[in-house]
């Protein structure tokens, strides 16, 4: 493989995404074959533990990749003795928190020890993900996000082809799913570790030292402080996309818990788009960002992608969710016995998606940024938005039905979206990059409000979105650029 391979935002996301979006709907396919296979209670449990040991281990990435997908395109030479520094360090935070799993087990299951050996490899499944995540993100940053891609792939296909295996031979037990689900873990990772170790042959020989990354690298102090707000981070994120459902289930119940989580699969697997722009941008702006030329380039680039796909996601959204969720699932979800429809609330979450898109450059610039706290302080002052504003418009809401509290539970969600953008764009001081395009920002945002309407109460308003397609053109030239990188001069800020 070539040594001189960089990151590519245009490129690089467009694997990024692509991957995803496959791998998303191979879980969805997944889940289904599980809910066929295995028994009501045994299903919750395998989900449950799941989510508990996941939530539970996330802190141990102490988040020390996102650094090394931000810094590791400076010195590529430092990778892999980098992840290898990772993974020392993450072998002794992980210590704590496996005995604490041990003495958690309990309050997860009151039959935990005849459940021992589903819990257990629920446990190695959590902490197998969090060890791919070094290794994919060495290869994003050595310029392999197409490796990267076919990690992500190649372990959601065999454990999905591992569940048809199963399901065909009839088998009903969840130790043996769970198993299945632990292969496609461990091989997700060991191709990753693989590949980066197979790419980074190159640079044997000349590992350095740990500095050459930056100094954030010096030393292990160091670099915990600066990984430190992005471990916060962690923490905090998962609650950014389940406010309103935690407040749904308060408010109004489970049965509309349901409902609104329905609404919000097919919007969480769209988001899986600007998280995969967000993953291929972070090492471009991470090498660029003493360079305001060039990281305002990359910031314009992705900002043209992002436009572009507006109109894609919407209309190609609405479509899957109109025709495919009233067959997916039971009719209850989607004709208001519920008190709303799934497919109704999605229109609602869609415009929320559209603003997430657009913060895609911004929300990057936090992280690649020289000042790592302030991304801390981005979500969790996001977070508390999303929380008062969910209990003040479901609280005031709900006392008039299901359906009036549902709705104003997407409306809330879209809000905190928008309010996301604009602090995204002020914290990372980016409103001369705001200003700068001010016309095209305005456009696409009222072009895309008037779309999310109109589809929302089927009118004609819904034809605005054709405009948005103009956009097409500059972002396919964005995606296509392969423009030579040339090294970068560091600043005196840098030096």
């Amino acid at each position: 493989m070539k040594g001189n391979r960089l990151p590519q935002m245009g490129r690089d996301s467009a694997w990024l995404a692509g991957a995803d979006l496959i791998a998303v709907f191979l879980a969805l396919f997944g889940q289904v074959v599980l809910t066929r296979a295995l028994w009501t209670e045994s299903y919750g449990l395998y989900i449950i533990a799941l989510d508990v040991f996941a939530t539970l281990f996330l802190i141990i990435d102490l988040g020390l990749p996102t650094l090394l997908a931000r810094d590791g395109t400076n010195a590529p030479h430092r990778i892999w003795p980098s992840i290898l520094r990772i993974y020392n360090l993450q072998f002794k935070a992980a210590i704590p928190f496996v005995l604490l799993a041990f003495l958690l087990a309990p309050s997860i299951d009151s039959n935990w020890t005849e459940h021992l050996p589903v819990l257990a490899i629920c446990a190695v499944i959590a902490l197998a993900h969090i060890a791919s995540y070094a290794p994919r993100s060495g290869l994003r940053a050595a310029g392999e996000a197409r490796l990267e891609a076919w990690t992500k792939v190649l372990e959601r296909a065999i454990t999905t082809a591992a569940y048809l295996s199963l399901y065909a031979l009839g088998i009903t037990s969840v130790v043996g799913y769970a198993s299945a689900f632990l292969v496609g873990a461990l091989s997700g990772f060991i191709l990753a570790l693989w590949w980066v170790k197979q790419t980074l042959r190159v640079h044997e020989g000349k590992e350095g030292v740990q500095g050459d990354l930056g100094p954030d690298w010096l030393d292990n102090y160091t670099l915990m402080m600066q990984a430190l707000p992005f471990a916060i981070t962690l923490g905090v994120l998962p609650y950014v996309v389940r406010i309103e459902k935690f407040i749904i289930g308060l408010e109004l119940g489970v049965d509309s818990a349901a409902l609104f989580h329905v609404a919000q699969l097919a919007w969480l697997a769209g988001l899986v788009v600007p998280q995969a722009l967000r993953a291929a941008l972070l090492p471009v702006l991470g090498k660029s960002r003493f360079s305001p030329s060039e990281f305002n380039r990359e910031m314009n680039a992705s900002l043209d992608i992002c436009f572009g796909l507006l109109p894609i996601g919407m209309f190609a959204g609405a479509l899957i969710v109109t025709v495919f969720l009233p067959f997916a699932f039971p009719s209850q979800y989607t004709d208001g016995t519920l008190g709303a429809s799934a497919v109704d609330l999605f229109m609602i979450l869609l415009l929320g998606w559209c603003f997430t898109l657009l913060a895609t450059p911004t929300y990057t610039a936090l992280q690649a940024g020289t000042k790592p706290w302030k991304f801390t302080f981005f979500i969790s002052v996001v977070v508390a938005f999303a929380t008062l504003v969910g209990f003040i418009l479901i609280g005031w809401q709900a006392p008039f039905g299901e359906r009036q509290g549902l709705y104003a539970a997407a409306f809330a969600s879209t809000l905190s979206a928008a309010f996301a953008l604009i602090l995204s764009i002020h914290l990372s001081g980016s409103w001369d990059f705001f200003l700068k395009r001010s016309n095209e920002w305005f456009f696409a945002v009222l072009c895309m409000i008037i779309t999310c309407f109109g589809l929302s109460t089927k009118s004609w308003v819904t034809g605005t979105g054709v405009l948005l397609f103009l956009f097409i053109p500059q972002a396919l030239q964005a995606v296509g650029s392969n423009v030579e990188q040339t090294p970068l001069q560091k600043s005196s800020e840098a030096e």
